[in-house]
């Protein structure tokens, strides 16, 4: 199910437009912006969930070597604590005023993850042949992330097909061009900071409010795209949080 918030034509809505021009640069946003976000990508139906955050270039999570430091979730409950209830998200935004969040996919949505480069060549083909393109979110850490309707759920198991482009936490570094985030796999959501140098995050490019595409028209203009770009991602990639200690 996906849920419209505006203009569903070329226009970007007043949310998307502040978007564009904002790149954080504080540890936290205190100014209202952040929480406000939170609630339109919940109110989009995106179950969110919070995560670890940056402290320095370490991890809050104070796990010694954290493979993933700043892109993983607080608890490892996260698939049935995450949620889309605006009482509880807004009760998370405050009071961990320094956390990151994660949305959990396979659920309403999927996310379709590719190399930054490639992202922004498959965007520019797709708006350019009118192809509806949902949320879309960039990463300073080098990917796109490209939010679509699931092609499955629990409840829907007959439609439940396996496929070589399943992404999820720890099959990461498996997968160093396209990733398809399904069931069992998250993604950060804007506003998420990074660790490394100040201003490091997750922002959107094409905000919450517009509607969730099938994977599916998507999916042969990223690949094409990935092919000719997948050389130019560096070969270190983040290991993944392990499910289990």
């Amino acid at each position: 199910m996906s849920a419209t918030f505006g203009d569903r034509g070329g226009r970007q809505g007043k949310l998307s437009q502040w978007l564009r021009g904002r790149r954080p640069k504080v540890a936290a946003a205190d100014d209202g912006g952040r929480e406000a976000l939170l609630l339109a990508v919940a109110a989009a139906g995106l179950p969110l969930a919070p995560a670890a955050h940056p402290e320095g270039p370490l991890c809050s999570c104070e796990r010694v070597g954290c493979p993933t430091p700043a892109r993983h979730p607080e608890s490892f409950a996260w698939q049935t604590q995450s949620t889309t209830d605006r009482a509880q998200i807004e009760r998370w935004a405050r009071h961990q005023p320094q956390a990151n969040f994660i949305t959990a996919t396979g659920m309403t949505h999927d996310v379709l993850d590719v190399p930054l480069a490639a992202g922004h060549e498959a965007l520019e083909r797709l708006e350019s042949a009118g192809v509806e393109v949902g949320p879309v979110a960039e990463s300073d850490d080098g990917r796109m992330l490209f939010f679509t309707l699931t092609r499955g759920t629990p409840e829907d198991e007959d439609e439940w097909w396996p496929c070589e482009l399943d992404c999820h936490p720890e099959t990461m570094e498996d997968h160093p061009g396209l990733r398809w985030h399904c069931r069992g796999s998250y993604v950060l959501v804007p506003p998420s900071r990074l660790p490394g140098d100040e201003g490091q995050a997750v922002r959107w490019v094409r905000g919450p409010e517009h509607a969730l595409p099938d994977p599916l028209t998507l999916l042969e203009t990223l690949t094409d795209a990935c092919a000719r770009h997948i050389g130019e991602e560096s070969d270190q990639q983040p290991g993944a949080w392990p499910l289990r200690r």
